[in-house]
């Protein structure tokens, strides 16, 4: 992670929840007092973000020891210690829900990319996330997904071409957008089409496509998708899938499966900070 980026996070999030002076610590604790804590996980999951949480207290406490007891993609048990603090009281108080947000949302993400890596193993496809993320923790989000065991997609519309069904009606077709972009972009660039149906993954493997996502399709058309394609481009399955129905999706052959539900709706991991 680059540390530049997570410091001006977590001065964001600390100046949001402290823009003045914290009413309660600072009207009750002894300015001089030093104080314990731990971080201790309250259900199964795997953790992420750990050292980025740490982070939160020696920014506000140069001071401050910390000591981390596992790694990020330790898969733990609730009632496990994750870390020690000790430090200035205030900062530890001051610190102590800006770090749990971070840890507990980003150790969510994990969890739930875990599970579903879980639930298609023995099968040649990568779980992968989307853009489908919070407003400025993208780059903390697709970590965790790593974290879980999953994979990245692009990190924005700058890394890779993704026609999707809106580019694809407004531009006049598949064929004519993928010659256009074919023309217009280096020979590093990978192109990626979206299809819904079998009559569009033929125009995708006709225009010499890359990648073609195979959207919202039922397994069976998938599958047969997957056969239509035969290797001259990578599938990508997405659209509705959840850990119900990921297996299903994965047997079809899929290459790729992609899922915005492990960042945009995923429940937090539960993890309390205790003196």
């Amino acid at each position: 992670m680059n540390k530049y980026y997570v410091e001006n996070l977590i001065k964001t999030a600390l100046l949001e929840d402290c823009p003045y002076i914290d009413l309660t610590t600072d009207n009750t604790i002894d300015p001089e007092s030093v104080s314990t804590a731990r971080l201790i996980a309250k259900a199964d999951g795997v953790i992420a973000g750990l050292d980025i949480a740490l982070r939160v207290f020696t920014m506000l406490d140069e001071k401050c020891q910390t000591d981390a007891m596992i790694a990020d993609g330790t898969y733990v048990k609730a009632g496990e210690v994750l870390a020690s603090i000790r430090g200035n009281t205030r900062s530890l108080l001051k610190g102590e829900r800006t770090a749990l947000n971070i840890l507990q949302h980003m150790s969510g993400v994990a969890t739930a990319t875990h599970a579903l890596v879980q639930a298609i193993a023995g099968t040649k496809a990568a779980i992968v996330d989307t853009r489908k993320t919070l407003p400025g923790l993208r780059p903390l989000e697709k970590y965790a997904v790593c974290c879980g065991g999953g994979k990245n997609h692009r990190f924005s519309l700058s890394d890779a071409v993704m026609l999707k069904d809106n580019h694809i009606d407004a531009s006049g077709g598949i064929e004519k957008s993928v010659s256009l972009l074919r023309e217009r972009l280096g020979h590093t660039v990978k192109i990626e089409v979206e299809t819904r149906s079998l009559d569009e993954v033929g125009q995708a493997i006709a225009s010499g496509a890359d990648i073609i996502m195979l959207d919202n399709m039922e397994p069976a058309v998938m599958k047969e998708a997957v056969a239509l394609v035969d290797g001259r481009a990578l599938c990508e399955a997405s659209g509705n899938i959840e850990l119900h129905n990921v297996r299903q999706m994965a047997e079809t052959g899929v290459d790729i499966i992609s899922v915005g539900a492990i960042t945009h709706s995923v429940k937090t991991l539960d993890i309390s900070m205790l003196f």
